[in-house]
Parts: C-alpha cells; sequence; structure tokens
C-alpha cells in the first residue's frame, strides 16, 4: 500500500494517514535527504552560494513536511501510539540534525563561501543566509574534534528524548486530574455557562453531576468564581503540582537533567552557559543585557504590585474577614474588586464574544490593515471535525495562505495557545509557493443551549496568536529558513503581541462585538470599561512575567549541576518577585513547558521584550488611525514579509523610523504617568 506521506503533497493528507505510516516515511525521507546532502557535500565542482547554500536551504523538503504534519499532531491530536512514535524518532532526527552540521566535507564548502562572502555580490537575504548558516554549523559543533562531536550528538539524542517526556508527563497530569462535584452549592459562584460546560463534562464521563479539569476553560472560571475556597485551594495545589508528586509523572530529574545537559553542551561548544550560547542569536544579545532589562522593568513595576497586592489583600479582608491572602484567592477576589471598580464583569462580556463572530472580527481587521480575505473551504483536508479550514486571498484574488482553526480542548490536545505551519512559504523556480498556517487554542466550549462565548482574556488570545498566523501567511522570501515566524526568537512576538491592541478599541470592537442573541454592538460604556481596566492589577501581571523570565535565566544562565532541589532552587529565583506565600506542595519549573519543552528556554524575557516593541509600533498606528492604511503598509512590508531576512532592529527601524522606546509600555501598563 503506498504511503501518502511519501507522495507528493501540497495539503497535508490528514485523512489519509494512519499511525504506522509515520515512521517508514521518516525512515525513508531521513535516507533520502541524507542522498541530497551528499550530493552537495560531495559536489566535484566548486563551492558556490548556489550549489552549497542553497541547495542545502532547499534540501530535506519532503522530511520537513512529514516532520511538521507529526509533530503538530503530537501536540493537537496526540495518543499513545503517536507518542511512542515521537520518542522513536526524536533521537533520529536529533541524529540527523547533528549528520549536517558535524559533517566536514559540508563544512568546508559552507566555510569557503563564507570566505568569498565580500566578493560574491549577494542580495541583503543571500547574505544573512550565508552568515546564518556559516553561524549554525560553528556554533553547533563544526569546528569540533571527534570526541567533542561523539558527545554532542549523545546530548542532542538524549535531550531529545526528554524534552518530549517532561511534554508527555505534564499532559498527562492535566489529563489524570478530576473535579467530579456532585452537590449544587459547590458551584455557587460560577456562572450559569460554566455549570453548564461542568456538566456537559461530567456527561462525558457518564457521571451525573458537574465536573472540573485542568483545562483552562474549565479552571479559570472555577478560580475566578467558586466561593468555596477548600475547592479553589484543592484546584490550585492540582495545577501548581504537575510534574511534581515523585511518581512516573515527576518531572523533577527531568528539569535537572535538561538543564545540566544544555549547561554541557554550551560548555562544549566554547560558551560559558546554555544562556550565553542562545542570546548570541537574539536581539537581546547577552545575559547581562537580559538581567539590565528585567530589573529595570522589575523596579518600575514591583513597588506598583506591591500596592495592588495590598489593596487586594485588605479588600478580602473587609469582604470575607480573609487574613492573609494566598494563590488560590488571587483570581477570585481580584474579579470580585474588578467589578467594584469598574462595574467590569467578564460574564457582561462574554454575550458579545461569539467566537465565530470574533474570528469574522480578527479576519476584518486583517482586510481593513492588509487587504486579506478570508473564505470558508470544505475540501481541505483535516486530522478532527472541529479543525476549520481557510483560503485566503489579497485584494487581486492571489492566493495568499491556506488557514488551519482548532479552537476547544480535546483530551489529545496540549492546554494553551498556539501558532504553527504545515508548510513555509519560499520562492523556488521563479514560483512563490503559498504557506499552511494554523492556530490551535484550548477556548470555551458551546453548550446545548450557548454558542462558544469567549472571555475578554481569549478574545486577545485569538487576537495575539492570529498576529503569528499573520506572520506566517504574509511571508514573502526566497529562502524556507528565513521565512515567517523564522526570526530572533525576542523579535516572534511583535507581530503578535501588536494584534492584541486592536481588541480595546471602539473601532475594532464595532467590527464583530455582537450581542449574540440580540444583535446589540457592545455598548461604547463597556468599552470605556475595558480600556480602563486594562491596567487593572498590570503591575502584578508584569511582576509575575518577570518572575517566570527569572527562572528562566536562572536555570539556563548560571552552572546548574550542584542543584539538588528543583522546588528550594525555584524558590531562590522568585525571592525578588514574590508576592504570595510560598506552597510547599506546587512547583513552577515541573510543568513549565516553555523552558523545558518548547523554545523558550533562555527566551522567556522575549514576551516582556516584544511588548516594548509592540507598545512603540502601536503608538505609531493611534498617532495616525489604527486602520491607517500607510502605516499598515510598512509594517507589511517591513515586518510580517520579511521574515529573518535581515536583522530585526533594522527591519524596525524602517518600519518606525528609530529604535523602541521603553516609555509607551510603561505608560500603557499604568506604571509611569502620561507624558502629555
Amino acid at each position: 500500500m503506498q504511503n501518502p506521506l511519501l507522495q507528493p503533497f501540497d495539503q497535508a493528507p490528514f485523512e489519509q494517514i494512519k499511525n504506522e505510516n509515520f515512521k517508514p516515511a521518516f525512515l525513508r525521507a531521513i535516507e533520502d535527504a541524507k542522498i541530497q546532502i551528499d550530493k552537495i557535500a560531495k559536489n566535484p565542482d566548486p563551492p558556490t552560494f548556489e550549489n552549497t547554500l542553497e541547495a542545502l536551504d532547499f534540501s530535506g523538503r519532503q522530511l520537513d513536511r512529514i516532520s511538521s504534519v507529526f509533530f503538530n499532531l503530537n501536540s493537537a491530536e496526540t495518543n499513545d501510539e503517536i507518542q511512542k512514535i515521537a520518542q522513536e524518532i526524536s533521537p533520529l532526527l536529533s541524529e540527523f540534525s547533528n549528520d549536517i552540521t558535524l559533517n566536514e566535507e559540508l563544512f568546508r564548502r559552507i566555510k569557503s563561501v563564507y570566505q568569498q562572502k565580500n566578493s560574491l555580490n549577494l542580495s541583503t537575504e543571500q547574505q544573512t543566509l550565508l552568515e546564518k548558516r556559516y553561524k549554525s554549523f560553528s556554533r553547533n559543533g563544526a569546528n569540533l574534534g571527534d570526541d567533542a562531536k561523539k558527545r554532542l550528538r549523545e546530548i542532542d539524542a538524549e535531550l531529545s528524548k526528554l524534552k518530549l517526556k517532561f511534554g508527555e508527563n505534564v499532559l498527562a497530569e492535566t489529563n489524570k486530574f478530576e473535579l467530579f462535584l456532585t452537590d449544587e452549592k459547590d458551584l455557587n459562584g460560577l456562572p450559569d455557562g460554566a455549570k453548564e460546560a461542568a456538566a456537559q463534562l461530567a456527561k462525558t464521563k457518564n457521571k451525573e453531576g458537574w465536573l472540573i479539569t485542568l483545562d483552562y476553560p474549565s479552571y479559570i472560571p472555577f478560580m475566578k468564581y467558586a466561593e468555596n475556597r477548600e475547592l479553589r485551594k484543592k484546584l490550585s495545589l492540582a495545577f501548581g503540582s504537575k510534574g511534581f508528586h515523585n511518581d512516573a509523572l515527576d518531572n523533577q530529574e527531568n528539569v535537572l537533567k535538561i538543564a545540566t545537559l544544555r549547561y554541557e553542551r554550551a560548555n562544549l561548544l566554547g560558551y560559558q552557559t546554555h544562556a550565553h550560547f542562545v542570546l548570541e542569536e537574539r536581539m537581546a544579545e547577552t545575559p547581562e543585557k537580559v538581567h539590565a532589562f528585567l530589573a529595570e522593568l522589575l523596579e518600575k513595576a514591583k513597588p506598583a504590585a506591591e500596592k495592588e497586592f495590598e489593596a487586594l489583600a485588605s479588600f478580602a479582608k473587609e469582604l470575607d474577614g480573609l487574613s492573609q491572602l494566598e494563590k488560590w484567592d488571587s483570581s477570585y477576589y481580584s474579579e470580585k474588586l474588578k467589578q467594584k471598580l469598574f462595574d467590569l464583569d467578564d460574564e457582561k462580556l462574554k454575550p458579545f464574544f461569539k467566537l465565530e463572530n470574533v474570528i469574522d472580527g480578527v479576519f476584518k481587521v486583517a482586510e481593513k490593515l492588509f487587504d486579506l480575505n478570508f473564505k470558508e473551504v470544505t475540501s481541505i483536508e483535516k486530522y478532527h471535525e472541529e479543525v476549520k479550514t481557510f483560503e485566503v486571498y489579497d485584494s487581486s484574488k492571489n492566493l495568499v495562505s491556506l488557514f488551519y482553526a482548532d479552537f476547544h480542548p480535546r483530551p489529545g490536545k496540549r492546554g494553551g495557545a498556539w501558532m504553527t505551519s504545515y508548510k513555509p512559504q519560499y520562492t523556488l523556480d521563479g514560483k512563490n509557493s503559498r504557506p499552511h498556517i494554523s492556530n490551535v487554542c484550548n477556548f470555551t466550549k458551546p453548550t446545548d443551549t450557548k454558542p462558544s462565548l469567549l472571555t475578554f482574556n481569549e478574545v486577545t488570545t485569538l487576537f495575539h496568536e492570529f498576529g503569528h498566523a499573520l506572520h506566517g501567511m504574509l511571508a514573502n522570501t526566497t529562502y524556507p529558513s528565513l521565512s515567517g515566524t523564522s526570526v530572533y526568537w525576542d523579535f516572534v512576538e511583535l507581530p503578535s503581541q501588536v494584534l492584541e491592541n486592536w481588541c480595546y478599541e471602539k473601532e475594532a470592537l464595532e467590527l464583530f462585538a455582537f450581542h449574540y442573541e440580540t444583535g446589540e454592538v457592545i455598548p461604547m460604556d463597556l468599552v470605556e470599561k475595558i480600556k480602563q481596566s486594562a491596567t487593572f492589577q498590570e503591575g502584578m501581571a508584569t511582576l509575575r512575567q518577570l518572575s517566570f523570565g527569572l527562572l528562566d535565566m536562572a536555570w539556563h544562565g548560571t552552572d546548574p549541576t550542584h542543584i539538588t532541589n528543583v522546588k528550594s532552587y525555584e524558590s531562590e529565583a522568585f525571592k525578588g518577585t514574590d508576592l504570595f506565600p510560598n506552597i510547599p506542595e506546587t512547583c513552577m519549573s515541573t510543568a513549565f513547558s516553555h523552558i523545558f519543552q518548547g523554545g523558550y528556554s533562555s527566551g522567556y524575557y522575549s514576551y516582556k521584550w516584544a511588548e516594548v516593541l509592540d507598545a512603540d509600533a502601536f503608538a505609531f498606528f493611534k498617532e495616525n488611525g489604527i486602520f491607517n492604511k500607510e502605516i499598515a503598509n510598512k509594517f507589511k512590508e517591513h515586518i510580517l514579509s520579511k521574515g529573518g531576512t535581515e536583522n530585526p532592529m533594522i527591519l524596525y527601524k524602517r518600519f518606525r523610523g528609530a529604535e523602541p522606546k521603553i516609555e509607551p509600555l510603561l505608560e500603557r501598563a499604568g506604571l509611569v504617568e502620561k507624558s502629555s
């Protein structure tokens, strides 16, 4: 039988793929890619940019496509069989990657072209590709001796398995916990929609009553509204102790091993720490600059956060006589205080944010800014019936991209929200091959009586991920490795974070925020309250983000070999940012997937870094109108379409006319007075 993954395909053939197709497809595609690499390395002709660098960038495309299909399924629709295949395949992919970067003949050819770079008359994009590829080889062991290369291969193979195991444990812990409630009094305070969703969830398990899980759409409303403090505590402890139970799903050993192996790898390559290695290829450049940046924000945010925390503690004491505010009280009393100060309740907002309307709204924003049109189609194969598929066109009716959207939690889907790609954009043989982009989220499901109604936070999440999607869709480069979101990691969040700003603007909200029953446009007093409340507890929120960035740097910016206790080391890292009492039973690191499974190691600071860029960029829009075509075209031309073809600061300055300033962020967050 023919393997659908080994046939030429443009759209991913999801409906034809069986799990047993993956391993043979990987093995064959790795072999084919090795032959292509070998041909480049052993080419008898003198090395040129075309026959070496360009050939290398376009090699292994079948393997890349199979990998993108497989690993996206492992995140969005996984099962035991897929996880087992991932454990078998990841070390092979890691070894193949090493086979390329440690190939001496290939590196000699790249080095030869690199040494002639000033006489080759290369375009800016070609220069970037040459620099990036040469550095990638030298940064990943091409200049090492044989013993060191062998050790590097061992480390990379082990890391690939450990990171997968870490993620599998977090998903298993999330799926394992269930809070079944049979007494309706335990749901006091919960909005009707959340109650109905909990009852429906219980039904799926053939139980009578209500089921609360650790998936965000279930967990967050309970923490925000449930009056039963003991149950909030139970849920909070379960959420905060994922991978921290000294059992088969424990991640403490995985954390220590990952941190130590990354440190050893960096040392092997001549770097002081993993953070020194990573940050060399970031806008921030060094751990010192990251620490200085975090310290500057901490100095501004901490006094505000402490003041907000005191106000929250006083409010809880006054309301319920609470003598000590704990982590499981935070969302509950914050929501009550927010309602009191702004008369703004998420439940009042949700009827105006029906999922389908918000999707339509983000499409309209993209149309007004970037002339894009989205057409839902049913002819594209998908991996789950809930996935929606769209063709994206420009104003001349040219196909820009395919877009997959997957919005609700399922047992086989990891938590959170992300953008991914099934096919990158590139230009080959004069043809501009367009990308296939996907957004995956975990939003509140529709119930028997209500459609999917989003919280305002879910609305901003949808806009955020769609900003990443636009970065992928509007890519317009030559080489796949420089296309779309293939940019410095502390630049990648700019398109996503800047798009969130439109959620707070009357002009944008009027496009999609209609009451799902009456069709009434969101009242402007509610819009005003949303804007006023945007800085509510921003000091606390900033401190929380900074604490994650500092924890990341603690794991990756020092020698971790002396660490024996994950929890106490984490507590030490959090010391300067702690507001709530420490909870011995919980541990952040053992479920910190961003840095131990995803690509954010030594990069968590980039969320805040990109906020500086996005606040500065949006200030430019605000000065000229949020749908100003000229500014939007500049953003599209210099940021969204250029991918990683040039240094991001050069691109940003072309868009903005100057380097970003930190003041717009501090003003937006209410941490300093607005300059008049």
